[in-house]
């Protein structure tokens, strides 16, 4: 049985899965994964990178100056996205044994609606 994905390390992998990006594109990208719910900060996301870099899930892709600064790209590795499609299917299919216990009624309903009892 695999451990449970931690959700900042989710996050940055499905936001590596589309494209490599730098560390603010990581940021802004989990935010709108999350629905604005999950902001990273530099130091969580940063710290977060070089776990995952150790781990194989993530690697440096490039690295460019913009404005001075230097910028250096991630990308997902086929290891990271290997674990990201596991978590993936994990989450499925607990959704799938919730949506099931809930039923049409709460499914498929007005929304706000609860069924009668």
């Amino acid at each position: 049985m695999s451990r449970q994905m931690q959700e900042p390390t989710f996050l940055i992998l499905t936001a590596l899965a589309a494209r490599p990006q730098h560390g603010y594109g990581i940021m802004c990208d989990a935010e709108l994964i999350s629905d604005g719910r999950v902001r990273l900060r530099a130091g969580t996301l940063y710290a977060a990178l070089d776990r995952l870099q150790a781990d194989g899930l993530v690697a440096a892709d490039r690295e460019e100056v913009v404005d001075g600064r230097l910028r250096r790209y991630y990308r997902l590795t086929d290891d990271g996205a290997a674990a990201l499609a596991a978590e993936v299917e994990r989450l499925r299919r607990r959704a799938e044994a919730a949506a099931a216990r809930l039923g049409p009624a709460w499914l498929g309903g007005a929304q706000g609606a609860s069924p009668a009892v």
